[in-house]
């Protein structure tokens, strides 16, 4: 016969009484030294009795509570999705979400796949969050961010190409990664150049602007670009570079250094000469690149912020109710080597 597991006995969770009485502290100091309530002044050594209490005693405030309590939450919700930028973008992120914490704000991760534009901001609202940082890739409409901000957001800021209405928007405009790419190229006395596009849906957010960049510049000059489709499969670049010779191409921008290598391999085991025959320039600035034989050119970012991105939001949210600010980040420059 079998029997059920034993249950432990029900687990005491320690309260901010038993941290103030360990620190020998009021309830009240115990609270502004967690909260990290600048308006008290409170002694150094208190500051870490009250903590040292509270880590003995494994306390941890109770985040609904404390929202009750100041009228709205400390959450910053940041949706995750696939980001599909290079290391400025994953660097960026990094130091967003370690200078929100240094602030005393919570960053929250939310997953919305499978929902709508629309359906994953009402999501997002139910969760109440203070401010939202919508990353490039993921859709967010002037509905969404009505719905957002009527649920208590005093902050919603979009990262995308194109600055959503009614969101504070900080641009990464991707134009500027195809227009730099195909200026170095046409510089070099290429005309007949193809701009290589994932044929993964999830880069398209990327890959499309930065095929708008590089038509832009290669029409002020004259020049020709054709748009090549390519999976990210050996077998992808064999086939496209099996067909080189009828394309007429005499150069190359890869969506990313990945891409570029994958596509400079290819057409170097077809007999197509880099840099001879054809030019090849990527973006990212990756490492591996500059390992390569020939080095790979590339297309350096930089995200030019006129504050850290953290002491950003926590302004909008200390100012609710201002107009909305929009600012271009990014900054490209062509970086030349051996394979262009």
């Amino acid at each position: 016969m079998s029997q059920l597991p034993h249950q432990p006995a029900e687990v005491s969770v320690p309260t901010s009484a038993d941290v103030a009485r360990l620190a020998g502290v009021s309830r009240a100091t115990v609270s502004y030294v967690l909260n990290n309530n600048a308006a008290v002044r409170i002694s150094d050594p208190t500051r870490r009795r009250v903590r040292e209490a509270a880590l003995q005693l494994g306390y941890v405030p109770h985040a609904a509570a404390r929202s009750l309590r100041a009228g709205h939450s400390r959450m910053v919700l940041l949706p995750s999705g696939h980001i599909p930028g290079g290391p400025p973008h994953q660097y960026f992120f990094e130091e967003l979400q370690s200078g929100l914490r240094r602030l005393d704000y919570t960053v929250v991760q939310y997953g919305s796949v499978g929902l709508t534009a629309d359906e994953a901001a009402t999501a997002w609202a139910e969760l109440r969050p203070v401010a939202v940082v919508v990353p490039p890739g993921i859709t967010l409409t002037p509905h969404g961010t009505g719905i957002l901000t009527r649920s208590g957001a005093k902050a919603v800021i979009t990262l995308g190409p194109e600055p959503v209405p009614g969101a504070h928007g900080l641009v990464m405009d991707q134009r500027r990664v195809g227009g730099s790419a195909v200026e170095h190229l046409l510089a070099r006395g290429r005309r007949h150049i193809g701009v290589v596009m994932p044929q993964e849906p999830c880069r398209a957010s990327f890959s499309e602007p930065r095929l708008a960049g590089a038509r832009r510049a290669a029409e002020s000059a004259g020049a020709r670009v054709r748009p090549l489709p390519l999976r990210y499969e050996e077998e992808s670049a064999q086939q496209l570079a099996a067909r080189w010779p009828e394309l007429g191409l005499d150069a190359v921008f890869a969506y990313n250094d990945e891409y570029a290598m994958l596509m400079m391999r290819a057409l170097q085991d077809a007999g197509v000469a880099v840099p001879a025959d054809t030019a090849v320039i990527g973006a990212d600035d990756s490492l591996i690149g500059r390992l390569l034989r020939p080095r790979l050119s590339t297309v350096r970012m930089e995200l030019a912020l006129p504050q850290p991105m953290a002491e950003t939001i926590d302004r909008m949210v200390q100012n609710p109710g201002g107009p909305t600010v929009h600012h271009d980040l990014l900054r490209t420059s062509a970086v030349h080597r051996e394979s262009s």
